[in-house]
């Protein structure tokens, strides 16, 4: 266990996702939207719905604003169901536990015990570090949600063709 802890990433200086690059004329228009594998436009929480955030959490961690980073009670459910079936079939992730998979363990995809292990102690270091609300907009610009599209911003353009704040509750509670 203490080798598992020692090759932690650092919350620092190892979450830098990549974004996508606009190039503009004299004139202030978009001529080129430049990107790698991943179309990401960051985007600040307050610039969301409401509708949006609330159908995240509700989905994927209703008790997100109650938690240290881990559920306890899901992560134990999860883990004797995943004893019980000799491998992993069920996720008792929270919102944070995502987003540290997805910042700091995506090249790495092995869903191991030691693995789960480290994205719970990392889990809890970046909720002592960052505020619910960082770790919330942090999510909401990582994630992937398919055909290129990582974070609310590039999923919104991608699906319905507009500004991530201008989705309806319908539309918030697709993405």
């Amino acid at each position: 266990a203490v080798g598992l802890m020692r090759n932690l990433p650092d919350l620092d200086s190892d979450f830098n996702p990549d974004v996508t690059t606009f190039i503009h004329d004299k004139e202030g228009e978009q001529v080129a939207k430049l990107h790698g594998v991943e179309n990401r436009i960051p985007v600040d929480l307050d610039e969301m719905p409401e509708s949006l955030k609330q159908a995240t959490i509700a989905t994927e961690d209703r008790a997100f604003y109650k938690h240290p980073g881990i559920n306890l009670s899901a992560f134990v459910r999860a883990t004797l169901a995943n004893l019980k079936a000799g491998k992993i079939v069920q996720g008792g992730s929270t919102i944070t536990m995502q987003l540290v998979e997805n910042a700091f363990f995506i090249d790495n995809p092995s869903r191991t015990y030691g693995r789960k292990l480290q994205e719970a102690v990392l889990s809890i270091k970046m909720e002592r570090h960052y505020t619910k609300d960082e770790i919330l907009e942090a999510y909401l610009n990582q994630i992937y949600f398919g055909h290129g599209a990582y974070g609310v911003q590039a999923a919104s353009q991608t699906y319905f063709g507009k500004d991530v704040s201008e989705l309806t509750l319908a539309e918030s509670a697709m993405i």
